[in-house]
This record gives C-alpha cells, structure tokens and sequence, in this order.
C-alpha cells in the first residue's frame, strides 16, 4: 500500500500554481528575448522550479533568500507582483530596480529576496552576511543562499563556510547541481563529485537531495531550518537538478545529448505535482484549466504594464549609487 503524502491538497494546489508560474513565465521571456523586447542576458529556470517551491514552504516569509543569476522564479515563489519583475526585464522605471538590474539582478526586499547577483559566487559571502545580521540581531531568522555547482569552485565559497561554521551562523546553503556549469560538467571540473560533501571539513552537516522532487526539497529544507533556528549553524543541501534549457539564451546545448534531456524532461518537477493532484482528485479538469487561463492573463498583463511603462530619464543613470547615510550622532 502505497504511503500517503504529509502534505495536504491546500499545499499541492499552492505548489502547482507557483511552479506553473514560473514555467510559463520563462516560457514567454524566451518568446519575448527572441523577439527583441529586452537585452541582456537571460538564464531560464525552467526544470528547476521544485528546488523553489519547496524551499518557499519549508520556511517563514521573514526568512531571507539570495540567489545567482537565474533568479526569476525565487521572488515568484515568494509572491513578488510579476508585473515589476517584467518591467525590470524591460528596463522600466516601475522595475525592481527601477530598471537598472535587468534580468540577472532581480530584487524584492518586501519579500525578504536579497537578489540576483551576476558574479559567480558573488552571492554566498552576501548570503552569509545576511544571516550573520539576524543573529547579530537575537532573531531567528534563516537565510537560504543559493548557488549553482559552478559556484562552488570560488574561494568565496570555502571562505564563508569557514566562517559561518566558525561563528554558527544561521544560513542554508543550497547548491543547486543541474549538472553543468555553463557547458562543463561537474565530473570534469572536480574530484569530488557529491557536493554536499563540500561542508565536511568545515564540520557542516549536508545531504544530497531530489530536487525534482518538491515533497523531498521541503522535507530536507524544513530539517535544515530546524537546524539552523536551533543554533547549530549552517547546513549544506545538494539539490540534485537539470535546468530543461541551455545555461542562457545563447547557448546551443551541444555538450550533452537529445536523450539524457529527454530523460530528465521524463522527471519533470510539475508534472510529478500534477499527477499527484489528479491521482488524488485534488482538482478537476477544469479548476486545472481555469489556473492555465489565470496565469496566462496574468503574464500577458504584465507585458501591457511593462510596455506601457516609462524607460528612466537619462540622468537616471547617476540615482541611487551610493546609498544615504543614516547616523543620528551626525549633525549637519
């Protein structure tokens, strides 16, 4: 007999839409980059989308996230107004960053989403920052700071795990492993090909995890927080992926081949969520069809508001470089 999921229909149906989101959001930005509607460069996570769906429902909203630059899907999990992320991508003054980040810098403080950050591995000395200023602060926040496989070959990577194990830092670090970093494998850029083994000797506990699978992604990140809130400090999850799409736009894919996608496209994060809700009658045909049509309203909508929204004035380009000093013992 088949054992019954912890998880309840609310959960499933939450899951589903968030991760359909994400899927037809990429989906119409590689439409749209196609069609010159933006520049840049555009790293899609489609295939990945259970890595954040998971992780958004194992953790508390005030929680932080920090990602790479394949960061699309972290603020539509945390609820960000897509409109603003699609008029960042135009490069619209009612961006998220009033659009001077683009595609690879996407910010949503309200939503405790810290970015988005170009620079491989840029990131993780940022993440553990953040989870350095909660527990300087007495809370119990966790920070989730993500990466993918490249990024663990920068020394900015071994340096904060040393210190956030040093200082029991409150901070999960995610390594998402898609396989590839850019078009190099992992097998021919490293001995050590399990890379939750990376934190063993800063003394990090990790485990290696299915991250197609949204059940085992909330499963490891609820065990990982409790570890972190407890203060133990950080934690090291692996989460075993495959992005669908080449590492940007640009890329032709030619370094693997049409039948290991098509065996991962057979490991397809949302369709293990859509067989769940059908198998379970979580949904009619039709409820799951009216969700299709919401999201795809919703992301046309979105194009409207970013094509009809102003690009910033020239002079624009010198706001906001350094932020406004805020010391009260400093008088004028």
């Amino acid at each position: 007999m088949a054992k019954k999921s912890k998880f309840s229909k609310e959960q499933y149906l939450k899951w589903y839409e968030s991760m359909l989101m994400m899927r037809k959001f990429e989906e119409k930005l590689s439409q749209l980059y196609i069609q010159r509607k933006f520049g840049g460069f555009l790293h899609l996570y489609i295939g990945q989308e259970a890595v954040v769906a998971g992780a958004v429902s194992a953790t508390r909203d005030d929680d932080k996230m920090i990602t790479a630059y394949r960061c699309h899907a972290h603020p539509i999990g945390r609820g960000t107004d897509i409109k603003y992320m699609m008029a960042e991508l135009f490069g619209k003054t009612t961006g998220l960053s009033k659009g001077k980040g683009g595609s690879m810098h996407m910010f949503d403080v309200s939503k405790h989403v810290y970015g988005g950050h170009g620079i491989v591995g840029g990131q993780v000395p940022l993440g553990t920052g953040l989870a350095y200023a909660d527990m300087y602060k007495g809370n119990d926040c966790v920070t989730l700071c993500s990466m993918g496989d490249g990024a663990v070959r920068q020394g900015a990577f071994h340096e904060a795990l040393n210190l956030a194990a040093t200082w029991k830092i409150p901070v999960i670090y995610i390594i998402e492993n898609n396989k590839y970093a850019m078009g190099t494998s992992v097998e021919r850029t490293s001995n050590v090909t399990d890379l939750y083994k990376l934190g063993l000797s800063y003394d990090i506990p990790g485990e290696p995890v299915d991250g197609m699978d949204v059940e085992a992604v909330h499963n490891a990140i609820e065990k990982a927080v409790k570890h972190c809130r407890s203060g133990k400090g950080p934690y090291l999850l692996e989460m075993e992926t495959y992005r669908f799409k080449g590492h940007s736009m640009s890329d032709p894919r030619k370094y693997r081949t049409k039948d290991e996608e098509e065996q991962y496209q057979e490991d397809d994060p949302i369709l293990k969520v859509l067989n769940v809700i059908k198998k379970e009658k979580y949904a009619t045909q039709k409820q799951l069809d009216a969700i299709d049509a919401r999201i795809k309203k919703e992301i046309e909508d979105a194009i409207q508001f970013a094509e009809e929204s102003p690009f910033p004035e020239p002079g624009a380009i010198y706001e906001e470089i350094y932020a406004e000093p805020n010391y009260p013992f400093i008088k004028d």
